[in-house]
């Protein structure tokens, strides 16, 4: 039965915890991947194995991988889910540097890792995906055809962060890529089960 309650508005202030809050849920889960040599998909993914080759810092990368995604964003979203995707990337890429500074993994378990890095990553896209916000790239095509196609954004992304993680075989080993692709399908079953098209009424 459809629900007959009235839709209310997201605040600034609700819009900005949830900004702050789902991205620091994805630092963590992005760190615990790492921490595990476990790779991911979406421009997450592409600054992972960007930073395997370069060197160069996730947080840095990871901003500088989504600045062409904006474009898209700006003409097929809108002016403010650009703005907020803007400010999440920034946050999320704020995040992944300053982590390090405040905590440090000796050793994990990758099968851990790789279950609460993707239940961690997944939670943090579920609470910015409600807010009409997201990380850029992929979340940004993902996100547009589910509004205008009604697929499922969950699982149009579990296909292409399958894609991208069998990518990274030329420098990830096989039993990582393998742990990886379980922790990329709990992030996007995680989406697929709870960010479904008209459940969710507040804008």
């Amino acid at each position: 039965m459809q629900s007959t309650l009235p839709v209310s508005q997201h605040s600034l202030f609700d819009d900005a915890q949830a900004l702050v809050t789902g991205t620091l849920l994805i630092s963590l889960g992005v760190n615990l991947l790492g921490t595990a040599n476990l790779i991911t998909g979406g421009t997450v993914g592409i600054a992972i194995l960007l930073k395997y080759f370069t060197g160069v810092s996730f947080g840095k990368l990871f901003f500088l991988v989504n600045l062409p995604f904006y474009i898209l964003a700006y003409k097929k979203m809108g002016r403010v889910f650009t703005l907020k995707t803007f400010l999440s990337v920034g946050l999320l890429s704020a995040w992944s540097e300053l982590l390090p500074l405040v905590f440090k993994i000796g050793a994990v378990n990758p099968f851990y890792s790789a279950v609460m890095g993707g239940l961690l990553a997944g939670v943090g896209l579920l609470i910015l995906f409600r807010h009409r916000a997201s990380l850029g790239g992929v979340n940004v095509l993902v996100l547009f055809l589910q509004e205008r196609m009604g697929w499922r954004a969950g699982y149009m992304q579990l296909t292409i962060d399958g894609a991208i993680v069998l990518l990274s075989l030329a420098i990830v080993p096989l039993d990582r890529i393998a742990i990886s692709l379980l922790g990329a399908a709990v992030l996007n079953l995680t989406l697929a089960i709870n960010h479904v098209p008209g459940r969710y009424g507040a804008a």
